[in-house]
Parts: structure tokens; C-alpha cells; sequence
């Protein structure tokens, strides 16, 4: 099948964009590869320091010709989803040795959950938990030890914080090893009711922590399709996962069997060997032309329109809200996952998941198929589905058909001929929209303003009575630079209790939705943002604001020279920066770039600068020749694929 003429031409506009920045980074790579392994060129007393406590390992560590894996994880006992991941390290050490190598966690990094700070004040780090992430990650790699990586990660920040980081040691092969969802609860949109009651006094608060504690019950990510399922759906459609990791339920066979299976590969890939698959020339411009088609097919989270850009970045690869509103309008709607519909990531899964997925949109030529993919074929390798055979891991061919058409469909009879997310462009500036679980009747609006400064102030005029009539929510000063970008997630019930009472009402703000993003019209990330003297610091209540999602249209309906001349009325919120550990954050405030370039503090220090400083008109590639790549041919040991 070739490529879709929407993919290809995106794809080579991003190739051109990225010449320069991609050019330096492969550089930079090839540098780091050409050095080969460090671990035996370090000093005697360096290499003891590594090996101190390696136990039965210290003779591998010690020759230094067998490979070692620095795992990174993500772990802790308050997160749901990364609480299985405690007994991993134990698993691949064995694994490791087992195959003639070695293994050591070379670090942990943070992972706080979004679920616990959603509407307090803890959320208000959140989106620079990435960047922290990042950071961690390379102090973990920093030591110069290991021969290749596992990623030991999940949920909303933490996927994009660990490939951020990850990206700078791109020379060496990386696999992420996810924990996969809790089994199904209660059913989202009974969840969504008894919120929909609470806000509104008609629900007790024992009552909606009962509901709450029957959704979110036990270990595993959230089952809902926010942005921690939305990040195993691109490890899979970039080819970072082993073939069909992402939604195996965690404390299974299968799922230890592919822990394992990504131990063995990833020792398989270093450059000690035959098949080196450093992550710099998995994660190209194709990978992230995929990842944009995957997370419009699938109603993914409108934090990726962010993250995206940033992982991005980190590759040297320069892409906007442009490519992802055009490949999101060629690529049709394959899924209804809450919030998109009523459906959880498990029944996705059975239904035929990423497998049936993935072949779909290769078919229609909506994905690059030659990536190369962690486990050394090329993406029709990644759709194929992992099962057990009497304890053997055996992969097959997923469903000819899905196996419910109510929660996933192929390409020939879809949910909607269009993707999910939008870039609204006006005299307001640039926003995203996820209309995906949004009816046809609400992607439009025109109606008067109201201007808040908070969630509280939004939630305190809806228990007054305030908010009658039809009306546009303007929340702003929720920037990455006002206050580090927090979700707002909390508004939704509210918005929804506004819907359903029969007004048109949606939201305009320069913050963050969730990723369970839900039925309500949002324009979000605005950009600029107050704090940067966008617009939206110049709204007043009353002002008439026009948003179209199907037209692409963000307008303050405001005369140009009057909005000009008005006074920006967003002062900074300082009570936002300290307290709950927010005043060690101002230096990422402080130097955050916009939404559109992943609002991202850690790039003006990076080679290349600031993304805005690699125009579109920049000639040359470079001398960055790629990396020698050998597809494996053979199953994986312990594996079998069947034809």
C-alpha cells in the first residue's frame, strides 16, 4: 500500500523543517556510538565504584564483552499504574544473566499522579514534572555504565519526561516496559453521572467516593483513554514497546513473559552486537508522523499536541499544531474509548486493540511501515498480537475483524471520516480542540464572554447562579509561564451539568484539559498565552467570542484597533508560585517555551537553541550518515511468531 498523499507530504515537509536540528543531533549521536562502550575505558577506581554492589554480576561488569542494562524506573506504591513495577528490576536482573548479561536500575525518577492533584495545588507542577523527569533520566544515564536501557514507565508526564531525557543518550538502544491498565471497574459513564450529581448537590460525597473507589480499585493505569493510555498507544505506533505490550493487564504471565522478552532484546541490540537499534534512528521524523496519525485515529489526549512537540525537539525534529490538524483531518476515527465513548482500554484491547490498530491504518497507507522498531522489524511486526503458548511467548496475527465494532472499527467503516483533534487559528491566536467526544451540535459556538482567573472563581459563580444563558468560559493565566499550565480538569462536570440543562457553553483557556477531555467544546493552550500579552489578557466579560472546530476558527469578535488598545488584565497570580514546593520551579516558568513548542524549559540551553531558530528555509542536512540497522530475522529466544 503506499503512503497516503496527506502523510506524505507532511512527512517531507517535517523532513525538510528538521534539517539543521536533525543533522546536529544525529551528529552528536554518531559521536557518542563512535566512542563505543565506555564502561571499560573508565578508571579503576570509576569502574569499582559501578560494580560495588552488583553481587554474582561483578565478573560480567568486571569483562566488560557482555551488555548492561541501566533501567530506569518510574516507580512508586502511591500511583496505581507504577506500583507494578516494584518486582521488574528483580525480573530483569535474572532475565539479563540468564542471557549472559547484566542489568542494574541506574535511577528512579518522579511520577506524580494527575488523578490525586487535579484542582489542587500540586497540579500546578505537574506538566514541569516532564522536564524534571527529563532531567532525571540523564542523571541516571550519566554514569557511563550501561550498553542499552529499559524505560520503566506509564502515566501523563512521565512516558514524554523519560524519552525527553532519553533522547540524549540516543546513541544506545531503549525499550519501554509499561506496567498495563487495572482490570475494568465501574463503567466511566457511571462514574461520569454520579460527578455530574455531586456538582450539583444531588450526590453525597460518600456516594461519589464509593463510585470513584469501584472506578480506580486496584493496580494498573487508569482504564479511561486519557493521556497515560494514550502514551502506551504511541510507544506502540512509534515501535518503542515489544509487539503488543502496551494494554496487557500487570501481575499476568504474558505480562512478565514480555518484561522478559524486552530484557533479552534489548541485549540483543547494543553495539556489542550484530543488530544495533540505537533509539536516535528509531525515533525519526516517520515515528512521529505515526504517533500524530495514532493519536488522531484512536481520540487520543490533547496533551500530546504539547508532548509531541517536545519529544520532538529532543530528536532534532521541529513539528507544529499544522502537521497535527492535517494529518488528524486525512485519518479516520478507528475507536470510542471513554471519553470518546463508553468503552475502557480493556475492551479495546479484546475488541482487537493496537494490533488490529496499527495493521488498519498501514492499509490504508496512513503509517509509515519502514520505522525501525525496537524489536529489529518494521511496524507490521509491531501489530502483531502476544499470547502464551504453555508458557512459551508466541506471537500471532491479531483479528481479521474487530471483535466489537461498537469501540473499534477499520478504516472502510469508521466513527467519523476525520481524527479527533483540531488547530483553531484567529485573533486570539492559536488553540487545540479535541472534538472527538463532542457532538456535531457543539462544535460551534458564538456567545458572550465570561472571564475568570481561576477554577475556583469558575466553580464559586456556578454555585451562585451566575452562569446562565449561553456563554464561553475565558480561563485565563493558566499558562506554562503564569503557573506552570495546570489541567482543568475539574471543570468538567461542571461544564456538563451547563450542557445538559440546554446551554451552548465551552471553554477558552491558555491551560490544559485532562486527557479524558470530555463532551463539552474546549479551546485550549491558547498561544500566546496571557502571561505572554496574548489576547485572551485582553477579553472582558460581555465580548462576543466565536469558536468553530470544524472550521478551525478562534475569534474575539472585538474591533482590532479597541482590542489593541485595551490594557492586559491578568496580572500574575503570585500566590501560584509558592507553597507545596511551586517556588523551586520559577526557573522553568521563567524560561518555558509556548504551548505550540512543547512548553518545554530545558531547550534554549540545548544545541540549536530555541526551536524558532531552524525556519523552514534552512538549507542543508549535514554529514550525519545513518546508523548501520539489520533487521532480525529470526524469532526472539523463547519466542515464536506464527504466520
Amino acid at each position: 500500500m503506499s503512503l497516503h498523499p496527506t502523510v506524505e507530504r507532511v512527512t517531507a515537509r517535517i523532513i525538510e523543517r528538521s534539517r539543521v536540528p536533525r543533522a546536529d543531533y544525529l551528529a552528536r549521536m554518531a559521536a557518542a556510538r563512535d566512542a563505543g562502550p565506555v564502561r571499560m575505558r573508565l578508571a579503576c577506581g570509576n569502574l569499582a565504584h559501578g560494580f560495588a554492589a552488583a553481587g554474582t554480576d561483578k565478573p560480567t561488569l568486571r569483562g566488560g564483552r557482555a551488555g548492561n542494562i541501566g533501567i530506569v524506573t518510574a516507580y512508586n506504591d502511591m500511583l496505581s499504574a507504577h506500583q507494578p513495577l516494584e518486582p521488574y528490576p528483580s525480573l530483569i536482573r535474572a532475565a539479563a544473566r540468564a542471557a549472559g548479561g547484566s542489568a542494574q536500575v541506574a535511577g528512579g525518577v518522579p511520577a506524580m499522579c494527575d488523578g490525586v492533584t487535579q484542582g489542587r495545588a500540586g497540579m500546578e507542577l505537574s506538566l514541569f514534572s516532564r522536564d524534571t523527569i527529563a532531567l532525571a533520566t540523564a542523571v541516571a544515564l550519566s554514569h557511563d555504565m550501561f550498553d542499552a536501557a529499559l524505560l520503566m514507565g506509564v502515566c501523563d508526564k512521565i512516558v514524554p519526561g523519560l524519552l525527553i531525557g532519553a533522547l540524549s543518550f540516543g546513541h544506545l538502544p531503549m525499550i519501554f516496559v509499561p506496567a498495563g491498565p487495572m482490570t475494568s471497574g465501574l463503567p466511566n459513564k457511571d462514574k461520569a453521572a454520579v460527578r455530574q450529581r455531586y456538582a450539583v448537590g444531588k450526590a453525597s460525597r460518600e456516594e461519589l467516593l464509593e463510585a470513584e473507589s469501584q472506578s480506580y480499585h486496584g493496580p494498573g493505569t487508569c482504564t479511561f483513554y486519557g493521556t497515560a493510555n494514550s502514551n502506551q498507544m504511541l510507544m506502540e505506533v512509534m515501535g518503542l514497546h515489544m509487539p503488543g505490550t502496551a494494554f496487557v493487564n500487570p501481575g499476568t504471565p504474558l505480562r512478565d513473559a514480555l518484561t522478559v522478552a524486552a530484557t533479552e532484546q534489548a541485549l540483543r541490540i547494543t553495539a556489542l552486537g550484530e543488530h544495533y537499534i540505537p533509539l536516535a534512528h528509531t525515533v525519526d521524523e516517520k515515528a512521529l508522523v505515526n504517533a500524530m496519525v495514532g493519536l488522531a485515529a484512536t481520540g487520543g489526549s490533547t496533551n500530546h499536541a504539547i508532548h509531541l512537540v517536545a519529544i520532538a525537539r529532543a530528536a532534532g525534529v521541529l513539528i507544529d499544531w499544522d502537521d497535527l490538524d492535517e494529518l488528524s483531518k486525512a485519518t479516520p476515527l478507528l475507536t470510542r474509548i471513554y471519553p470518546n465513548g463508553s468503552a475502557d482500554v480493556n475492551h479495546f484491547h479484546a475488541a482487537g486493540g493496537m494490533g488490529f490498530t496499527i495493521r488498519e491504518l498501514l492499509d490504508a497507507g496512513l503509517l509509515h511501515p519502514d520505522i525501525r522498531c525496537v524489536h529489529g522489524g518494521d511496524l507490521r511486526r509491531q501489530a502483531m498480537e502476544p499470547y502464551l503458548d504453555d508458557l512459551v511467548l508466541r506471537w500471532r496475527e491479531p483479528p481479521m475483524a474487530s471483535l466489537d465494532p461498537d469501540v473499534l472499527r477499520g478504516t472502510a467503516l469508521p466513527f467519523d471520516r476525520e481524527g479527533g483533534l483540531r488547530c483553531l487559528q484567529g485573533n486570539l491566536g492559536r488553540a487545540i480542540v479535541k472534538i472527538s467526544a463532542v457532538a456535531p451540535e457543539h462544535h460551534a459556538i458564538t456567545a458572550p464572554a465570561r472571564v475568570f482567573e481561576s477554577q475556583d472563581a469558575v466553580l464559586a459563580a456556578f454555585q451562585d447562579g451566575q452562569l446562565q444563558g449561553d456563554l464561553v468560559i475565558v480561563l485565563r493565566g493558566q499558562g506554562p509561564r503564569a503557573n506552570g499550565m495546570p489541567e482543568l480538569h475539574m471543570l468538567t462536570p461542571t461544564l456538563g451539568v451547563m450542557q445538559d440543562r440546554g446551554q451552548h457553553v465551552a471553554l477558552l483557556t491558555d491551560g490544559r484539559m485532562s486527557g479524558a477531555s470530555g463532551k463539552v467544546l474546549a479551546a485550549i493552550h491558547v498561544t500566546p498565552e496571557a502571561a505572554d500579552a496574548g489576547a485572551i489578557a485582553r477579553v472582558r466579560d460581555g465580548d462576543l467570542v466565536h469558536l468553530d472546530a470544524g472550521a478551525g476558527v478562534i475569534e474575539l469578535r472585538v474591533d482590532a484597533a479597541e482590542l489593541q488598545a485595551r490594557a492586559l488584565a491578568c496580572p500574575a497570580r503570585l500566590d501560584s508560585h509558592v507553597g507545596l514546593g511551586r517556588e523551586l520551579f520559577g526557573l522553568m516558568r521563567a524560561n518555558a517555551g509556548t504551548a505550540e513548542q512543547g512548553a518545554c524549559s530545558l531547550f534554549a540551553s540545548m544545541p540549536g537553541g530555541d526551536p524558532v531558530a531552524h525556519p523552514d528555509t534552512q538549507d542543508g542536512h549535514g554529514g550525519a550518515e545513518p546508523l548501520p540497522h539489520q533487521p532480525l530475522i529470526h524469532p526472539l529466544p523463547g519466542a515464536e511468531v506464527d504466520a
